[in-house]
């Protein structure tokens, strides 16, 4: 079937181009909205079809929607950076493409052809690239999600879904540069269990992290960390990032991606450019016991998050209901800023892009 292209429809009554500068200066995350959004409808009888980017504005669906009693809904996370020469680019939006079509295929919804995905985000991006705030840590932060839009009641996939791309102005996840966080260690709690969506991007997955992340709020930690769902002993993943160990013999440690984790691009970023490096990565299981004796041995010497808002966050204490310990210093190791700047460089086009992985779209 070919591919819609998109129409534009521009908004009647943009934000006026005074108020948008005051509203980007200091945007924060995730609350500053662009004028438009992108929108691709998907049927049984139409498949892909009436690709706009129009004014960004409320969803109609009926209360009978299959989205809002079925839960067939994913979403998707990048970053559109402003480059030192003017230009704008996304950061391996081909790689978000095949995730989110993964994402759709797991909860049995229409999959978005990966070329369109990629398209959605740069006409978005071309239509509110005056959105993009200049500071430091800031960028242009694209949503794109997939919703069940049938109106019916009964448990089967939905003939119908609604694809919409939107943006937000973002600035530094971490005002004042990264710092060093506490992870609560969630012993009730699980996020995903083997066979289940823990290796999709849906919503249901971060729904099921919020009451363990009230937990650890509870405990004045600032992140929760989840084991595994069978014998509670192995790290997983925090309730949206993945986690790094690092030790003193200079070598690096990540979960496995094994089904019940999300395979993050920043994850992968970063196996890429330690490998490049010549830094030992493995990818293999670490019980919560051998964290908590190598962080008071010694031999772990920094451990990290990573993901799209914050890229990487440095982790500096770690407790749960029968334990608490430091790593090294507590505070942001060395192998952890190097890794920041180096990834958060590419991303801003301020260095040598080996793999080729910023998008240049304007």
């Amino acid at each position: 079937m070919t591919q819609p292209s998109f129409a534009f429809e521009p908004h009647a009554t943009p934000v006026a181009a005074s108020e948008r500068a005051a509203r980007i200066v200091n945007p924060g995350f995730g609350r500053v909205f662009t004028d438009h959004m992108a929108t691709v409808r998907w049927s049984d009888d139409k498949g892909w079809h009436d690709a706009k980017i129009t004014a960004r504005a409320p969803i109609v669906l009926d209360p009978a929607a299959a989205v809002l009693h079925y839960a067939q809904e994913i979403f998707e996370g990048l970053k559109a950076y402003a480059l030192p020469d003017g230009g704008v680019a996304l950061f391996r939006p081909e790689q978000n493409a095949a995730r989110f079509r993964r994402s759709a295929h797991r909860l049995a919804m229409a999959e978005l052809p990966e070329d369109l995905f990629v398209e959605s985000c740069r006409e978005l991006v071309l239509a509110e690239r005056d959105w993009i705030p200049a500071g430091e840590g800031s960028a242009l932060y694209l949503r794109p999600f997939m919703i069940a839009s049938e109106t019916f009641l009964g448990v089967k996939p939905s003939a119908e879904y609604l694809y919409c791309v939107i943006a937000s102005a973002v600035g530094n996840y971490w005002p004042g540069g990264a710092r060093s966080v506490s992870l609560w260690v969630s012993k009730e709690f699980t996020r995903a269990a083997p066979g289940g969506t823990g290796d999709a991007k849906c919503g249901g997955n971060y729904a099921a992290s919020l009451l363990a992340q009230s937990e650890a709020i509870r405990q004045g930690c600032d992140q929760v960390v989840f084991l595994d769902a069978v014998e509670r002993r192995w790290v997983e993943e925090l309730g949206g990032m993945n986690i790094f160990f690092v030790f003193d013999d200079g070598t690096m440690l990540t979960p496995p991606l094994t089904g019940t984790i999300l395979p993050g691009i920043t994850r992968d970023s970063i196996l890429t450019l330690a490998r490049d490096a010549g830094i030992t990565v493995r990818e293999e299981r670490y019980s919560i016991d051998q964290w908590q004796a190598d962080a008071a041995s010694g031999r772990l010497v920094e451990a990290f998050a990573c993901g799209t808002a914050a890229v990487v966050t440095p982790i500096g204490k770690v407790s749960s209901a029968d334990f608490a310990f430091q790593i090294g210093d507590g505070q942001p190791g060395e192998r952890t800023r190097a890794l920041l700047k180096q990834l958060t460089d590419i991303q801003r086009g301020r260095s040598n892009d080996p793999h080729g992985w910023l998008q240049r779209i304007g």
